[in-house]
């Protein structure tokens, strides 16, 4: 039976190309959604700068974006064990946000 599990299982191949293993860095994400998928703006801000640029752009299906919100729960939970509690600026100054509005439908990060 154990040959089984392990036939229908299928292992992919992830390439990872120079570029975009360099990464993007952001320091906001907005979040907006349809009834078939969910939109996550990463967006860049910089003291000083009016403007805020995305900077990518990730769609994905509804089944997805709860099978990140697990791998992230589970992560923060690994990450808060070996290296302690996460202080966000939102647990110590409750007025802190961020005036920005793409219009459409609305999302939270």
């Amino acid at each position: 039976m154990e040959d089984n599990k392990q036939e229908n299982e299928q292992q992919i191949n992830v390439e990872l190309s120079e570029e975009m293993a360099e990464g993007v860095y952001s320091n906001l994400a907005m979040i907006a959604h349809s009834n078939s998928e969910f939109i996550l703006d990463f967006i860049r801000l910089m003291p000083g700068v009016p403007r805020a640029k995305v900077k990518a752009r990730i769609i994905i299906t509804p089944e997805h974006a709860k099978r990140l919100v697990a791998a992230l729960k589970d992560n923060i939970e690994k990450y808060e064990d070996q290296y302690g509690p996460i202080q966000s600026n939102h647990d110590t100054d409750p007025s802190f946000n961020f005036p920005i509005s793409f219009g459409g439908p609305g999302g939270e990060a």
